[in-house]
């Protein structure tokens, strides 16, 4: 039993460190193929905002493999293992998933990247509250110690971000802009514990292939919602008329695009995913550490200034990772600890109760 569960926590840890890694690929690959598309003449938000879920069809794959693998086990398997509780509550989450989306895509337009990812950061201090309050998640002083670097990291980005009002935007589109960008940090904030909450309240047996099922459906409802804003916008008449006119030319267009949804749904999976195997807390912190990563790669790709504060910035962000994993670490020493003695103890009364025994 004990080399069971010993595997067990093992393989949770491989599979969290897994989606970790497909967060990490769609939170900084997303934004900063969304980007490319704003700079080289896409104008159509609500399209964007639609790419950030639209690429959900992908998840079918895993879950029709899943599902084949259940009808061998046996004939009258389900083809889908949600019960309508769960799927309401992910069909809300999704439209809220899908305001967000439209939110963020709009800031991404108005302002530069860099400010963008710094309002973005602030949703770690908003997971935490929300966390606090849906989920009663417990804060351990590295954990905070965690959340405050992270949030100085991210602050430190914003000391020199004064003056960077794109050329020919006015004012009123600017901080529209920003205010949309911080509304989606608010708002994503809140969908984060809202998830770990439908996890706990969903009174059914959670496996992975669930969490695929959940995605599925948040994404299908965000895509919706997306959708509608398209139809009112005349995004889908609009979309031949720029592919055309796109500045890397029409075959790269849709490069962008299909690249941009495939991104945003290894982001949306790895949230789900790291939230299933660990807390909405965690999910929060790794997209909030890999916010100097995207700061890097934008300098590599865009050929931005990398400034003495996202040096400093980039140190914080490694420094609360790391403080968060060691408060882990520690943790888990400790669990095992005040566990080995009590196991100890019943093996003792077993073998004694077999050495009473004629």
């Amino acid at each position: 039993m004990e080399v069971r569960m010993i595997t067990t926590g093992a393989m949770k840890k491989i599979f969290l460190a897994i989606n970790c890694l497909i967060l990490a690929i769609g939170n900084c690959g997303g934004p900063l193929v969304m980007r490319l598309y704003f700079i080289r003449g896409g104008k159509r938000i609500w399209f964007t905002s639609w790419l950030e879920s639209g690429g959900f069809p992908i998840i079918l794959i895993p879950l029709l493999a899943a599902y084949m693998r259940r009808r061998k086990a046996a004939d009258d398997a389900q083809l889908f293992l949600m019960k309508p509780r769960l799927f309401f509550g992910s069909a809300a989450i999704g439209i809220l998933t899908g305001l967000d989306d439209y939110l963020y895509a709009y800031g991404v337009a108005k302002i530069p990247i860099s400010t963008c990812a710094l309002i973005v950061a602030t949703h770690l201090g908003f997971t935490a509250t929300f966390a606090f309050l849906l989920v009663k998640q417990k804060f351990t002083a590295y954990s905070v110690n965690a959340v405050v670097l992270l949030t100085v990291g991210a602050v430190v980005l914003g000391l020199h971000s004064s003056g960077d009002r794109p050329e020919g935007e006015n004012k009123k589109e600017y901080f529209l802009g920003f205010f949309m960008t911080m509304s989606a940090a608010a708002l994503y904030g809140f969908i984060l514990p809202l998830v770990e909450l439908m996890y706990l309240k969903a009174k059914q047996a959670l496996n992975y292939t669930l969490v695929l099922e959940v995605q599925l459906v948040m994404c299908f409802f965000a895509t919706a919602f997306c959708t509608v804003g398209m139809v009112i916008d005349n995004d889908l008449q609009a979309i031949p008329r720029e592919a055309k006119e796109y500045q890397l030319g029409e075959t790269k267009y849709y490069v962008v695009i299909i690249c941009s949804a495939i991104l945003w749904q290894c982001f949306f999976l790895g949230v789900v995913g790291v939230i299933f195997y660990s807390s909405s807390l965690l999910s929060g912190i790794v997209i909030t550490v890999l916010l100097p990563l995207t700061q890097l790669l934008a300098v590599v790709f865009y050929h931005e200034k990398f400034q003495p504060e996202k040096g400093v910035s980039l140190f914080l962000a490694v420094w609360g990772f790391i403080s968060y994993f060691f408060g882990e670490f520690k943790t888990s020493i400790k669990n095992n600890d005040m566990t080995r003695p009590a196991e100890t103890e019943m093996i003792v009364e077993s073998h004694q109760s077999g050495a009473a025994a004629p």
